[in-house]
């Protein structure tokens, strides 16, 4: 017998797992070529699924499609049992086969399609990671040591019986799944392979799914030969910077409604990461120096619990509002900052974000970007009494920051404007009646703290610009006639398309590093 209570004897490629006398074993010899095999037994398969039931304030990971799916195949496993033929039955070939690719499938919905390779430690590892529960919103706002002891231990336990199922030897589970069912149907399960990695993945390449997200972190933390639950404190602390659940895997977020289709699809409000950030950084921005350093210290000061204000970027077009918050934000990123944009149809919304928010332990920026409105409706009043006059106040972890191209977010009329004999009656009389619509509108922006004016470059600036993008990419000429051409082309490419701005800057360059030659030639 091999350590771990694991038979191992000279067997044919067919072999199964059978219980005679309550002990387990693998069965034979059979007319057939010998080979040394190892089966999983049914102590193991009994170990791991105690191990998935006893998980207390991890207990939402057993409610996992991969987990419900490997609990499946477990079960099939220890259901058969065989007496006197080595031949299991047809019905329990079809289960097995069914409970196998059940199994796999699942584990294939979770990995990157970049890389299509399945690895089971990081699998369990990101469950861990995305799982919330009382443990880690509880980790949100408090270090591991403000904890009770109670909740400490039983944390430790989870992820003690965790590292046990991230350490299961998923070629182990794959051979014996086949040799069962291959008894009869040499190639019945041939894909067995896929929960096994490629022969030459070195551990760069094990890793990469954890690496190229915050993953990684805790990644590193594993020790193969410790308890997960001797890296509790570095995990709480990594909890309590980047936040629990989906929070802890990303950083920017859209809130998105989904409406009343049927009365079995009721309306649903959620936070939709986005897969595929903008990765721009302050970096990457060129001018506006003085405008970027207003929005850059009062998230500063919001990140450090200070007071701060809402803030409008107000501005032309193209001059990189929207690009200034995404950039700021993600400077903060790692500080635990998240951003989550609001489309302007989801503004009637604000109050449940808001209650939402309030209850977790992060900084959040709420991005209302190129905000506007035609005319005061529900959402105009919404958005300002969350701004400031409501009842209930702003959450101190949530500050909003807006763009817009219109310096009082209403579209004006004519109409709205009190003509010059109602401005002469109500300066007579006091009576201010006359211009309530117009006081109306201009009130939502004066509730942002602070309001940034972004204006259309001069045409130094904007040169500027293109040049210092153009640098960053290796793109600038070098010489006096070669930096004069360059300029030249710049400015009529603001002729030709889309004005002076920032964008059109970036669109030149853009152009330019595709090759030579421009539509004007």
């Amino acid at each position: 017998m091999s350590p771990a209570g694991v038979f191992k004897i000279r067997i044919p490629a067919g072999s199964f797992i059978m219980r005679h006398n309550r002990a387990q074993s693998l069965v034979g010899p059979f007319p057939r070529c010998y080979t040394e095999t190892l089966m999983v037994t049914i102590e193991q398969l009994s170990r791991w699924l105690i191990s998935i039931e006893g998980l207390t304030l991890f207990g939402n990971i057993r409610k996992h499609w991969t987990i419900h799916k490997f609990i499946n195949l477990c079960e099939t496993l220890l259901g058969i049992e065989i007496e006197q033929s080595p031949v299991i039955s047809l019905a329990q070939q079809r289960n097995l086969a069914r409970a196998w690719a059940e199994f796999a499938e699942a584990l294939f919905l979770d990995i990157d399609p970049k890389h299509p390779f399945i690895d089971w430690e990081t699998h369990i590892v990101t469950l861990v990671l995305g799982d919330e529960n009382p443990f880690t919103l509880a980790l949100e706002h408090n270090t591991p040591d403000k904890l009770p002891q109670a909740m400490l231990a039983l944390a430790k336990s989870d992820l003690d019986r965790l590292k046990e199922l991230a350490s299961i030897d998923t070629n182990l589970l794959a051979e014996t799944v086949s040799d069962l069912i291959n008894i009869v149907h040499e190639a019945a399960l041939s894909h067995v392979a896929i929960i096994s990695e490629p022969a030459d993945m070195n551990n760069s390449d094990r890793n990469f799914r954890a690496v190229s997200n915050p993953h990684h972190f805790w990644q590193q933390l594993l020790v193969p030969t410790q308890p997960w639950s001797a890296s509790i404190d570095a995990f709480g602390q990594w909890i309590h910077t980047h936040g629990a659940g989906i929070l802890s895997q990303h950083h920017a977020f859209i809130w998105k409604h989904q409406h009343k289709i049927s009365k079995s699809l009721m309306a649903e409000d959620y936070l939709s990461p986005v897969i595929n950030a903008d990765t721009v950084s302050l970096n990457d921005l060129s001018g506006y120096d003085e405008q970027r350093s207003v929005v850059l210290e009062n998230t500063r000061r919001f990140v450090e619990g200070k007071a701060v204000n809402n803030l409008l970027l107000y501005g032309d077009r193209g001059t990189g509002k929207s690009a200034t918050v995404k950039a700021v934000c993600r400077a903060f990123a790692d500080r635990g900052l998240k951003l989550i944009e609001v489309r302007k149809r989801d503004l009637m919304h604000f109050e449940t974000i808001a209650e939402i928010i309030s209850s977790r332990g992060l900084k959040f920026v709420l991005f209302i970007d190129d905000l506007s409105f035609e005319e005061t409706d529900d959402t105009f009043t919404g958005l300002k009494a969350l701004l400031e006059g409501g009842l209930e106040r702003r959450p101190s972890n949530m500050v909003i920051y807006a763009t817009s191209n219109r310096r009082h977010l209403v579209k004006e009329h004519f109409a709205d404007r009190p003509t010059t004999a109602m401005a002469a009656e109500a300066q007579a009389t006091g009576d201010v009646r006359a211009f309530d619509t117009m006081q109306e509108q201009l009130s939502l922006a004066d509730r942002f703290g602070v309001t940034v004016v972004f204006t259309t470059p001069t045409q130094e600036e904007y040169l500027a610009i293109a040049e210092a993008i153009a640098a960053r990419r290796g793109l600038l000429p070098q010489g006096d006639l070669a930096r004069q051409q360059f300029r030249q082309n710049a400015l009529r490419w603001e002729r030709w398309f889309n004005g002076r701005s920032p964008r059109t800057a970036q669109q030149f360059v853009d152009w330019l590093s595709g090759g030579k030659g421009f539509p004007w030639e």
